[in-house]
């Protein structure tokens, strides 16, 4: 996957401030929400700052593809960065290899083919997943750009943004995209110094989790109806309450 931003806006080498938005899920809703929050703060705040989505946009949640339209437009009053989630890596695997239907299915794949106008309960008894993921690619085309864009990982100032995590002992410019999409307990377990603290999602927790080295900020949109955003300073934080 190109590592490239989403539009053609430059990315700032050094914003004064990161808003990082955790697993949207096709919480559409939410994302608007999220999308005025940060309006409001630039406002207050002013401009120099860069947007960061952590990825997972699709599954689970009921409009994936309302929230691919905004997101892929830049929606945001900032430069903006999307990193991809293993959600979708899933989406592109199941397009490409129809016979990971039963997989995706139960990561929330039918919500996805729901949004698109596909009808996920015909694919479902039929177990036609060869139809449906072509109906699906086809259905995609407006988001390829979108999707082809998407980073694994970005580095800016003291934080290290991606969708999962980062494996323990492994710089963090030597990262595996495996791992970057898809770690767990190997990382969340750790309390290694990972050179810069680590902004992730992947996990849903309760409420953010703020530890020395990572801030995990997935805070389960689809399931919960909260959506974080955490505004990310040179030697602070805070939270936009969405």
């Amino acid at each position: 996957m190109a590592d490239t931003q989403v539009t053609d806006e430059p990315i700032p080498d050094l914003a004064a401030r990161i808003y990082a938005i955790g697993d949207i899920h096709g919480r559409l809703d939410l994302l608007d929400r999220a999308i005025a929050a940060i309006e409001r703060d630039v406002r207050e705040h002013g401009g120099d700052a860069l947007t960061v989505t952590l990825g997972d946009y699709v599954d689970r949640g009921p409009a994936s593809r309302g929230v691919l339209d905004r997101l892929s437009a830049n929606p945001f009053p900032t430069p903006y960065v999307a990193l991809k989630g293993n959600h979708e890596l899933m989406l592109e695997a199941f397009v490409a290899d129809p016979k990971l239907g039963p997989q995706w299915r139960d990561f929330g794949g039918l919500e996805t083919l729901h949004s698109y106008g596909i009808s996920a309960g015909r694919f479902m008894l039929n177990r036609n997943y060869v139809a449906a993921a072509k109906e699906l690619g086809e259905a995609l085309a407006p988001h390829e750009n979108f999707l082809q864009s998407l980073k694994t990982s970005h580095s800016h100032g003291n934080y290290f943004l991606c969708h999962a995590g980062v494996k323990p002992g492994v710089p963090l410019d030597l990262q595996d995209h495996h791992d970057l999409l898809w770690i767990r307990a190997e990382f969340l377990d750790s309390d290694a110094d990972f050179g810069k603290i680590v902004v992730h999602g992947h996990t849903p927790v309760e409420r953010p989790d703020v530890r020395a080295n990572r801030i995990n900020i997935d805070t389960g949109a689809y399931a919960t109806g909260e959506l974080t955003c955490v505004v990310l300073d040179e030697d602070s934080h805070r939270f936009l309450k969405v």
